[in-house]
């Protein structure tokens, strides 16, 4: 199936989370969902996804990708992974830090255990079936790429039909490299100065896991309608 480009009209930035949250939702209009499942990415894609899942009427679920942080230099992602399906890496990075494979493998073990124990906490209700329907992968915007990359890899082996990512705001080159990892990409803001996703919304608070159990409990075990 032919990889779509879908650019809405640029737009301010966001009060929050929230706010980022409906103005997705109603670009996510102009595209075609077929029995759409929402994930969130854990922890600030939450509030964004929500916001998304009651506008398209689906159900919401968290997914988890955790950043495989650089020896030293936590914040520098050398890759990421999920609870379940491959890693992936910077190999430029990688070879940078001249890290052999018994060290990556111990970065990427340590982060994908943690990785478990928050989808296991997030976890309402039993898992939709995704084969054959469109899954909508929502963060609260794209910096580096490399979770949301990690997630699409995860969520491809369930077989759903397509695999749309959808942020409020991200880096125009981030944007262009998940066009050839997504079916779909939908960004509303692709800011040609843009250094930070947190510079786009007046508030950016971290997410807690109290907010995410609110969200959850409210959306999260909802059954799915017919």
């Amino acid at each position: 199936m032919p990889r779509m480009r879908f650019r809405p009209r640029a737009t301010p930035g966001y009060a929050d989370r929230a706010h980022a949250g409906r103005a997705l939702a109603r670009h996510l209009e102009g595209v075609q969902l077929s029995g759409p499942v929402v994930f969130g990415l854990a922890r600030g894609g939450v509030p964004v996804a929500a916001e998304v899942a009651r506008g398209l009427g689906a159900p919401l679920r968290v997914c988890v990708a955790r950043k495989i942080g650089a020896p030293g230099q936590p914040e520098l992602a050398l890759g990421a992974v999920t609870a379940h399906g491959p890693a992936g890496y910077d190999d430029r990075l990688v070879r940078s830090f001249g890290l052999g494979d018994a060290e990556l493998a111990e970065l990427t073990e340590r982060e994908r255990n943690e990785a478990r124990q928050r989808e296991a906490r997030y976890t309402r209700g039993p898992a939709p079936e995704l084969g054959g329907r469109d899954v909508v992968l929502v963060d609260d915007g794209l910096a580096t790429g490399a979770t949301a990359r990690a997630a699409i890899g995860m969520l491809r082996e369930h077989a759903p039909r397509r695999v749309v990512l959808a942020v409020p705001v991200g880096s125009p080159d981030s944007v262009r490299a998940l066009e050839l990892v997504a079916d779909v990409v939908v960004c509303v803001l692709q800011p040609v100065d843009f250094a930070a996703v947190g510079q786009w919304y007046g508030e950016f608070g971290a997410t807690t896991d109290a907010e995410i159990d609110g969200i959850l409990d409210e959306l999260g075990g909802a059954a799915e309608q017919d």
